[in-house]
């Protein structure tokens, strides 16, 4: 039996790798604060390591990997270079993108009921009048469906129906999976409503969410250390493997590494689902998230359209305003937690993923804060919560123009 253990060499400061470029529209030694709070969460084992960017203008300003890739089976450096399990980063940089590329073709229509593409869905009946209300793609994207959050027993749905019975899985949440509220008037964050837009990508394309993403976003924008992972034996870029870093030991034996970390994903979705299974390194998460603040593209690469991007990041006025979402996005008013205290808080938009990953975008500024980190290594401990906040914080008070 392999036993975690948890390294902080006497020389982490040394495994510490920096790039900071010549920020000219940024305080060059507030931004340094940064390094602080990350070598205080190692110290405190809260994370193993991190990586951190952040992107002003379209330039990389600070781009700085501390403490350890991986703790064991031995210890390994961070690099600027290293690939995290995005987790729920999938939904807003992967699926969201997705959806949205076919709605500029006419594939999809926002407003259309989930039943119209997977006739199965059950749509929410109040209990009472026992009226219809139909749940649409937008309430997915808003995680305004009702859907329940996630599967909650994932050992006994695979003992009953078997590993990757992705399948059944679907059927589930389409026929069986409780309805909390009429769509649109409340919000639940909901891993299954991600996993239906999966389905609703792969009915229109005939592809799996994987490799649609691969070839009309991940390709087109040329990142090279961008990708999934699926477990299904129909791999992607397995060579990338190495440069994951492992998240949980889970069992006696098995260290997730290149494995989605999410077990729906994982032990269901074979790798390839709409709520999780995206692996990534930061400067290839600065590319995607530039582009999105650039009208849908970077150097000339266009994966959407601008007023597409407008879209994606408004808060649909159809739902009620308690919900507070954009397409995909969160909003400060849906998770304040990620945002800080100095941040202007109308415009920006953000997510984050269970294994400490999070990106915020503040378009007034022309901002984006990347925190690659993987809390979830070697066990699943540690909140890394706080620390986001005050890392917004210091990027958002280093802004000089």
């Amino acid at each position: 039996m392999m036993k975690a253990k948890w390294l902080i060499p006497v020389s982490f400061m040394l495994l510490m790798a920096c790039s900071v470029a010549n920020a000219q529209t940024m305080d060059k030694k507030k931004l340094e604060l940064i390094d602080s709070v990350i070598v205080d969460a190692i110290l405190q084992k809260t994370i193993p390591g991190a990586v951190v960017g952040i992107v002003k203008d379209g330039k990389m300003v600070y781009e700085k990997s501390f403490g350890s890739k991986a703790l064991i089976p031995e210890t390994e450096p961070m690099t600027t270079q290293t690939m995290f399990d995005l987790a729920s980063l999938t939904k807003c940089l992967g699926t969201t993108i997705a959806v949205m590329q076919l709605v500029e073709k006419g594939k999809i229509r926002l407003m259309d009921p989930v039943d119209y593409y997977l006739p199965q869905f059950r749509d929410w009946r109040d209990p009472k009048t026992r009226k219809l209300e139909r749940i649409r793609v937008q309430h997915l994207l808003t995680h305004s469906s009702g859907l329940e959050a996630f599967l909650k027993d994932v050992p006994g749905f695979v003992k009953q129906y078997g590993e990757g019975n992705s399948e059944r899985l679907v059927q589930y949440i389409a026929e069986e999976s409780p309805r909390a509220f009429a769509p649109g008037t409340d919000v639940l964050y909901s891993c299954f409503n991600f996993i239906m837009l999966q389905q609703i990508v792969e009915k229109v394309t005939g592809e799996r969410l994987c490799d649609y993403l691969q070839k009309n976003v991940f390709d087109v924008l040329e990142l090279e250390h961008t990708c999934f992972f699926p477990l299904d034996g129909k791999p992607i870029k397995p060579e990338l493997a190495e440069l994951c870093a492992p998240t949980e030991f889970v069992g006696d034996t098995l260290l997730l590494k290149a494995q989605v970390h999410d077990p729906t994903a994982r032990l269901v979705m074979k790798g390839n689902s709409g709520n999780a299974g995206m692996f990534s390194n930061v400067e290839d998460i600065a590319v995607i998230c530039s582009a999105l603040l650039n009208g849908g593209q970077w150097k000339g690469k266009r994966i959407l359209g601008p007023q597409t991007v407008r879209k994606i990041f408004e808060v649909p006025s159809e739902n009620d305003p308690k919900v507070a979402r954009a397409l995909g996005w969160d909003t400060y008013y849906s998770a304040p937690f990620m945002s800080g205290d100095i941040f202007e808080t109308q415009d920006l938009r953000g997510h984050s993923g269970y294994t400490g990953t999070s990106v915020l975008i503040d378009p007034d500024t022309s901002t984006i804060l990347i925190i690659l980190t993987h809390r979830v290594h070697p066990k699943d401990q540690g909140s890394v919560t706080r620390m986001r906040g005050i890392i917004a914080s210091i990027t958002a008070s280093a802004i000089i123009e």
